[in-house]
């Protein structure tokens, strides 16, 4: 691609767009379900979802769609209710989301890493009636006695052994009939065969492209999570933005791999909403298991791949890639955290595959900037604004200024996929969205040519393999060891994740604690991605004059060990001749 420098154009990124794509296209809107129903009316026979080898058609995927939308108005789910999807990849994930959708309910994800404590305060300020799980004791067990003390009212309990094919179906009750959640059926506590035991005939309800679809958890700017509103407007606008980008996929032919958690902004839109979109099929992945993955591609043979760093410096590093067929790949897209150059590199030398940066958010819907697939790919770059979307560099101390090119600031956002506000925080919201414009919390600048750098990031939020994790609680649930008196959480760099939670902890006067004793009493307290993976013990932290912790010490500290041991290591390494 050549730049098109002859042209005069509104904005710098506009010269770098490839050839088959116009920054000016229209966003066609409308209530996100419609993207499904259109699928189905035009691929039905076509494979929809694969999950564990077993396989749905577009037709059968949207007949299920109709049987729950009908079970969910059946006990009681209306326009604006909130259905919480509280599972791992499944068949179910993608029904249920589009269900709720279509009765006008409103979806509110949870992951299923959370532990209940993270659980309890976002049904409550969500206020979520109704959630959907599986019949596994890890995700059952941790909200079944939620109901009536929280906002929740009732649970569907979906059978992971109904979406297996037959005999890993039979295997999986045998081989894990002690891991399956057992539970009396009642008006709060519904088994999923009851919600698909009708005709399909649900109750149609009005639907605007401006209702709120998805309240998408985030810690935003502070760290608090709060409910990013995105409508229906703003996911069908960034679906077809996506779909845009990626330029030359064969309709009703793509296999898209679904190995991100589809409760991730990223997997929701990048692998369900797209894939379901072009008609693509679904491949699912419960989680990520390398070996499983790389064994999926070689026989599934998938041609898109979106993913975060560390699943790709995960690849890069098998001992055993040379073993699978991974040729299928046409298109591979890195978001969720910042892509090293090195991972870049070596996944593209080892797989013969283009691997492209994007950048996004929670409120963006997520999409916002990305390098191009056909086009001037910047190593170190998160890219150019896709399809509507305008990025402004503005200065972090005068808002309102607009900074010139290749002056570093903090990265706004303009665009049809930018969220409404956040729910029930209107001073949140004034805080980060002013005219329509997203204060995103990041510093960075745009070259020449309309190419985003980001170089700083203004929060303390640790992305630790695509996924925040907010420090204050992390410290907060430290904080409850009746041994510590004071602790600072940061991110530290780590090979494989991209960053890894460390903790610094100060013990109270005459109090004894190990590493290994706070590691056990967080066990049950955290998520596998939030435990620190390192704690240190000090006798002072530093402060700030008002006496808060002063992280940016800390930060430079370890920041200067890693380069060390990065210069140890390189004066180790022979210089081939």
């Amino acid at each position: 691609m050549n730049l098109k420098t002859e042209q005069k154009f509104s904005w710098p990124w506009e010269q770098s767009y490839p050839e088959n794509v116009s920054w000016h296209e229209h966003l066609p809107t409308g209530p996100l379900y419609e993207i499904l129903e259109k699928s189905v009316l035009k691929y039905g026979t076509h494979p929809c979802v694969e999950f564990m080898g077993k396989e749905y058609t577009y037709n059968e995927i949207g007949h299920l769609v109709q049987k729950a939308a009908k079970g969910l108005q059946e006990i009681g789910v209306k326009k604006g209710t909130k259905v919480g999807i509280f599972l791992p990849n499944t068949p179910y994930s993608v029904i249920f989301y589009y269900a709720t959708l279509r009765i006008g309910g409103i979806v509110v994800n949870f992951s299923p890493l959370y532990v209940q404590r993270e659980i309890i305060p976002q049904i409550n300020d969500s206020e979520t009636e109704v959630l959907v799980t599986l019949d596994l004791k890890t995700l059952f067990d941790k909200v079944s006695d939620l109901r009536g003390s929280t906002h929740l009212k009732k649970i569907v309990v979906c059978s992971m052994g109904d979406i297996l094919p037959f005999a890993k179906s039979l295997a999986f009750k045998a081989l894990h009939f002690g891991d399956i959640a057992k539970f009396t059926p009642s008006d709060s506590l519904i088994p999923c065969r009851k919600i698909f035991d009708n005709d399909g005939k649900f109750t149609e309800v009005p639907v605007s492209d401006k209702d709120i679809a998805v309240l998408q958890y985030t810690g935003g700017t502070t760290g608090i999570p709060k409910g990013a509103m995105l409508t229906h407007s703003n996911l069908y606008a960034n679906t077809v933005q996506c779909e845009l980008w990626c330029g030359k996929l064969a309709l009703g032919q793509e296999r898209m791999l679904g190995i991100l958690p589809l409760f991730h902004v990223f997997a929701m839109t990048a692998v369900m909403n797209v894939a379901l979109k072009i008609g693509a099929e679904i491949i699912l992945m419960p989680r990520f298991e390398l070996k499983s993955l790389l064994k999926l591609i070689h026989q599934k043979r998938p041609t898109v791949f979106p993913a975060v760093p560390t699943i790709f410096t995960a690849i890069n590093h098998s001992k055993s890639l040379d073993n699978y067929d991974l040729s299928s790949l046409k298109l591979c897209i890195s978001g969720g955290a910042p892509l090293p150059v090195s991972v870049k590199r070596t996944f593209e030398t080892k797989t013969g595959c283009s691997l492209v940066e994007g950048y996004g958010l929670s409120e963006t819907s997520p999409i916002a900037t990305a390098n191009p697939f056909f086009g001037i790919n910047k190593e170190g770059s998160i890219g150019i604004p896709v399809p509507g979307t305008i990025i402004e560099i503005r200065d972090p101390e005068y808002p309102d200024k607009v900074l010139p090119i290749g002056e570093k600031g903090e990265i706004c956002v303009r665009g049809p996929q930018v969220m409404a506000g956040y729910w029930k925080r209107e001073d949140e919201t004034k805080l980060c969205l002013r005219n329509g414009l997203l204060y995103t919390g990041d510093i960075g600048y745009m070259d020449e040519e309309g190419y985003v750098f980001v170089v700083d990031r203004i929060k303390d939020v640790v992305i630790c393999g695509g996924f925040n994790v907010y420090p204050r609680q992390v410290e907060e649930v430290i904080l409850l060891h009746p041994s510590v008196q004071e602790t600072t959480v940061i991110g530290v760099p780590d090979e494989y994740r991209g960053q890894t939670v460390k903790a610094f902890v100060i013990v109270k006067p005459g109090e004894k604690a190990t590493a290994d004793d706070i590691f056990s009493f967080l066990k049950d307290k955290l998520s596998p991605i939030e435990m620190p993976k390192h704690i240190e013990f000090r006798d002072e932290l530093p402060k700030t004059m008002v006496g808060k912790h002063s992280k940016k010490e800390l930060v430079a500290e370890e920041m200067a060990k890693y380069n060390k041991l990065k210069v140890e290591e390189a004066e180790k390494t022979p210089v081939s001749s």
